[in-house]
């Protein structure tokens, strides 16, 4: 029998793309999704079970009826916006929910669990590219709370004998073309399916938010990896934590930073079609450069990102956004 996994926010971007990766390495994804952000058809590989990380009670039907060997928990408000307007939402759903999904998992005798943070603990760091023991310095909510929940992990792993691994990635971007797991949101957060999505005409035209960084061509700069990297590295990680590692924290980027406009270049060299625009002031918590030094991933997991050239993820992209607004006008 498969070892099962539950994957909290598995009907998500990310998440959906680690079970479908958790799959094809052997394991039984079950997908544990309020489904507010996330799209049950994307929920493919494994049954899924409607619950909030809130709800203990939810909780414990999933593992008692499904008995996972572990957890990997994606479920939470992302937004960097909304989490600086709505802090206290945020610190329920990311710090709080993470706390009730930990107290179930003791319940019932799970403790391997593999969290998704983010290159947002860090803050606005003051050497690029950015390693793990970095100061951990959030400038918004959403960092706060992901940071916070690091650090009840480390409490897990050091009093209780817990395995987990905090993966601190970077921008998420791409989608495997052949399949129905592309980032849609009403929404959206991501620069890279905003833009094709204005090249589209499905949305209004990008805001470039802040023009005067201290960055090359005054935008700001981010590490973009590619989802299917990522989930790739995901499972390496559960692995890693089941054959005996203990404490897994890394980065997952690719080293290499990318500016608005050069995104915007891009999008435009791989459609033919530039993006419309407009400037718009900066966005309360987005520090100017966040690039990874991913090579601890490196070494830890055998890990390096094999689609995460830029003209790559957008390609990728770019040819699953086109299928998929071509079959919602059909």
């Amino acid at each position: 029998m498969k070892p099962v996994v539950l994957v909290t926010g598995g009907a998500g971007y990310i998440g959906s793309h680690v079970c479908r990766a958790l799959a094809h390495a052997g394991f039984s994804p079950v997908v544990y999704d309020s489904l507010i952000y996330g799209k049950p058809e994307r929920v493919q590989w494994g049954p899924l079970v409607q619950g909030d990380i809130r709800d203990r009670a939810a909780l414990d039907a999933a593992f008692q009826t499904h008995k996972p060997v572990a957890v990997m928990h994606f479920a939470a408000l992302i937004s960097v916006g909304e989490s600086v307007s709505q802090p206290l939402e945020t610190y329920d759903v990311n710090f709080l929910g993470s706390f009730n999904l930990c107290q179930a998992m003791r319940a019932h005798g799970v403790n391997t669990l593999v969290f998704s943070s983010t290159a947002a603990v860090y803050g606005t760091p003051k050497v690029v590219p950015i390693v793990e023991d970095a100061p951990k310095m959030p400038i918004n909510p959403y960092g706060a709370s992901k940071w916070a929940v690091e650090g009840l992990l480390d409490d897990l792993t050091t009093g209780l004998g817990w395995k987990t691994a905090a993966l601190r990635y970077f921008n998420a971007a791409g989608a495997l073309p052949d399949d129905g797991l592309g980032y849609i949101r009403e929404k959206p957060l991501h620069l890279i399916p905003i833009a094709l999505q204005a090249i589209l005409g499905v949305r209004p035209p990008l805001d470039i938010y802040g023009t005067d960084y201290p960055t090359p061509d005054g935008t700001a700069v981010r590490d973009y990896i590619h989802v299917a990297d990522l989930a790739d590295a995901h499972v390496l990680a559960l692995q890693a934590l089941l054959q005996g590692t203990s404490r897994l924290r890394l980065n997952l980027g690719t080293s290499r930073g990318y500016s608005v406009r050069e995104i915007l270049e891009a999008c435009q060299d791989a459609t033919g079609t530039p993006v419309p625009t407009r400037e718009a002031p900066r966005r309360a918590g987005d520090p100017a450069s966040l690039i990874a030094d991913a090579s601890a991933a490196q070494r830890a997991l055998g890990w390096s990102p094999s689609r995460s050239g830029i003209s790559t993820i957008i390609a990728d992209d770019w040819s699953w956004h086109q299928r998929h607004f071509q079959s919602q006008r059909a």
